[in-house]
């Protein structure tokens, strides 16, 4: 297998203010132009240096953005289909593409206007394609009112309940941590919104065991990322991040639920294992996570398949601080998709690039050397980075 332990690294790092508003007073290119052409500058490179992008699936294309931004020498192009799952897993791409020498600097933006524009249920109305699964979300999810990720998802939180006993509590505890951490991060949505369990347990209940608080939020922002190879990381401006190593996966089958021998074991499942004997660590060796907490129970479910607890022990584990900045595992100390923003799980990379920096500020994870980041998207594909300090 191609080494890639620590040959490549994120050097630049760039975000937009994230807002649920009418309008953000930019198109969902825009946001994108805006988070990309940010995180250039942060790395201390021109648009000229960059020649390859990697945009995130329907979100655009790399040909658009490069004509947007003045990218005239355009050498690699690709897209990772696999949803919120894709930025994390793009990481593994570009790393290889600037270590064969396919590129030098690879640009991976993510944004749109999920606030302002289209909502989930209405882009599931509007193009039924779009559902993960196809054909067989089409024929066998739509017809039973189950036409929103809320619905799907719910159906393994349930069932985790009934078989390990998993509490609404616990789901809480998770909630809350979002919360609390957002009141570090100035950028957050949820920032000077504070939270307490009454207010979990109070919120209207979507589907159940969702409540309204169990589930990310949708909001207008971009962020974005820049990757080259170490050896051109040392020259620039910012201290590198560097990528240890990075792993992805699909569950079978990838697009149906209900019906998996084991309705748990998903991409990161597959991923993690492989990612961490490429890091040569091991999940006791991290020193913070930032997991795509699209609803409180995946940021629970991940932590058991990546490692951190044992399958159906996430409840207890989430417990008790232990999540918490000041915790045995901070987890999301930017709020996350429940209390940041739905950034696609791309501003979880840029929190994970500014902890290794050291300049996350109030809510710095002191002596942070390791960090993981996870991806989930569709009917649970998943993708993970180890991180570390240079």
């Amino acid at each position: 297998m191609f080494e890639l332990k620590n040959q490549a690294a994120i050097v630049g790092i760039g975000e937009t203010k994230y807002c649920r508003k009418p309008g953000s007073g930019l198109s969902q290119l825009g946001i994108q132009l805006q988070a990309a052409k940010a995180a250039v500058a942060d790395a201390g490179l021109s648009l000229k240096d960059i020649d390859g992008i990697m945009p995130f699936p329907n979100l655009g294309s790399a040909e658009e953005l490069a004509a947007n931004l003045g990218v005239e020498n355009l050498r690699f192009a690709t897209t990772v289909q696999t949803g919120g799952a894709a930025p994390v897993a793009s990481l593994r791409i570009a790393a290889m593409a600037v270590c064969t020498g396919a590129a030098n600097a690879v640009l991976i933006p993510a944004g749109w206007n999920a606030y302002s524009g289209s909502r989930a249920r209405e882009t599931v109305s509007q193009d039924v394609s779009s559902l993960p699964g196809g054909k067989i979300a089409r024929d066998y999810y739509l017809p039973y009112g189950l036409t929103a990720p809320p619905q799907w998802y719910s159906l393994m939180a349930r069932r985790h309940m009934h078989e390990y006993g998993t509490k609404a509590g616990q789901l809480g505890a998770i909630a809350l941590a979002m919360r609390k951490h957002a009141q570090l991060n100035p950028n957050a949505v949820m920032h000077g919104k504070a939270m307490t369990l009454d207010d979990y347990l109070g919120s209207p209940m979507i589907t159940d065991p969702y409540r309204m608080f169990d589930c990310c939020l949708e909001t207008d922002g971009a962020a974005a990322v820049v990757v080259t190879t170490s050896e051109r990381a040392a020259d620039l401006a910012n201290r590198p991040v560097s990528i240890v190593s990075v792993a992805s996966g699909q569950p079978y089958p990838a697009d149906e639920i209900t019906n998996r021998k084991d309705i748990f074991e998903t991409g990161l499942t597959i991923a993690a294992p492989e990612a961490f004997a490429a890091a040569g660590v091991t999940p006791k060796d991290i020193d913070f996570a930032e997991i795509y907490d699209c609803f409180t129970f995946e940021v629970l479910q991940q932590l058991e398949e990546t490692g951190f607890c044992g399958r159906g022990e996430g409840g207890p584990f989430v417990e008790g601080g232990r999540i918490e900045l000041g915790g045995e595992l901070p987890v999301n100390t930017h709020g996350g998709l429940l209390s940041e923003a739905h950034v696609l799980g791309m501003n979880h990379i840029v929190e994970a690039v500014k902890q290794l920096r050291g300049a996350a500020g109030e809510r710095q994870v002191a002596d942070a050397e390791l960090g993981v980041v996870t991806g989930w998207g569709d009917f649970g594909d998943g993708s993970i980075a180890i991180l570390g300090r240079s």
